[in-house]
């Protein structure tokens, strides 16, 4: 855990004065059709939600919203980004700045090497009342499955999602802004 700790605590130092890390990729829903809706209805989950995009006062926010229930082998919805034609060769981490009821919430990431639907990698962060930035090392993210590799190569990243996941639960998430950070020339 203290690792972990030190290791955010120099990617935030790196992220924050520039003198690391490049911003290889940056989303904040200016674009809301670059990201689809999708929940556990899709293979006979009963989770109800919804996202809304606020494009007010110059910026805008992602509200992902529902209930999620592991009723029918289900448990999550989502919002998804396809990211086949981003370059990501060189990212190291992915920052999420967001915010929410105090409830765990997920970043899945799909490769080309995730080829059935229920494969990803992901990781985990908790949001509070106010707005925070996450900095996740995708060297931290977990395969959700035995015939996946390891760790995840950055460049084959295709998509991100941003879920809610795994137990019965109220969701209620606003993101500010995904981004990705990495080393320009590695």
């Amino acid at each position: 855990m203290k690792k972990l700790y030190y290791t955010l605590l120099l990617l935030t130092m790196n992220i924050n004065n520039n003198a690391y890390a490049e911003s290889l990729h940056k989303d904040n829903f200016q674009n809301p059709a670059q990201w689809s809706y999708i929940s556990d209805n899709v293979m006979g989950g009963k989770s109800k939600g919804s996202v809304y995009y606020d494009m007010g006062e110059g910026s805008s926010i992602a509200y992902l919203s529902g209930n999620v229930t592991t009723k029918n082998n289900g448990g999550f919805i989502q919002i998804r980004k396809n990211l086949k034609d981003i370059n990501l060769k060189n990212a190291e981490y992915v920052k999420i700045t967001a915010k929410g009821n105090n409830q765990k919430y997920f970043v899945h990431f799909r490769t080309s090497g995730t080829i059935l639907p229920w494969q990803y990698y992901q990781l985990s962060f908790t949001v509070t009342k106010e707005y925070k930035e996450f900095i996740l090392p995708i060297s931290e993210f977990k395969k959700s499955g035995s015939f996946q590799a390891s760790k995840i190569n950055p460049k084959s990243i295709t998509s991100i999602g941003l879920v809610a996941f795994g137990r019965d639960h109220e969701a209620k998430l606003y993101i500010k802004e995904v981004s990705f950070y990495g080393t320009e020339n590695k």
